[in-house]
């Protein structure tokens, strides 16, 4: 089995391969596959943002893995104006939906729901298939919780570093 306990720096050459979702790439204990098929455990640090395209790891064997985003099912959002393009992310933000940001575009998991929504703004929705990388938001630092007495859950959150592309 593949045993990963850290995240280094990128490197022009890896070993190994992983090929994840959003989801998966957003947790700190996962059970997976490597591209070859090889049984590969994720132990992280904990509150840490997700992984993204590109990110390397280092095995407990030393092997380098390199981080690849699997393809979502995702919705693109375009509009006809700036104004509306912030209007449909402040619809979307205010129900917590994870967001991609691009340059005049925003991206979300599919959601029919939403689609709607969006198509009653004014808004232009294409679903495509894509690499799911949403803004980590304010804090950044993955998901908190007030443990009162547990002293090692016992941290500030971490503030996100705004205008900083990955």
């Amino acid at each position: 089995m593949l045993v990963i306990h850290q995240r280094i720096a990128p490197r022009d050459n890896w070993d190994a391969e992983l090929l994840l979702d959003y989801a998966a790439r957003s947790k700190s204990r996962l059970h997976c596959f490597s591209t070859s098929g090889e049984e590969t455990g994720l132990f992280l640090e904990r509150g840490q943002p997700a992984l993204a395209e590109g990110d390397c790891l280092l095995a407990k064997d030393g092997r380098i893995v390199r981080v690849f985003a699997r393809p979502e099912n995702l919705l693109q959002v375009t509009c006809t104006t700036p104004f509306e393009l912030m209007r449909a992310a402040y619809h979307l933000g205010n129900r917590h939906v994870a967001l991609q940001l691009g340059d005049g575009w925003l991206r979300l998991p599919e959601d029919y729901v939403l689609q709607a929504m969006l198509e009653q703004l004014g808004a232009r929705v294409e679903a495509i298939e894509a690499p799911f990388q949403p803004e980590a938001g304010a804090y950044g630092g993955g998901h908190h919780h007030s443990h009162q007495g547990g002293d090692e859950f016992n941290y500030a959150p971490r503030l996100h570093q705004f205008g900083v592309r990955r």
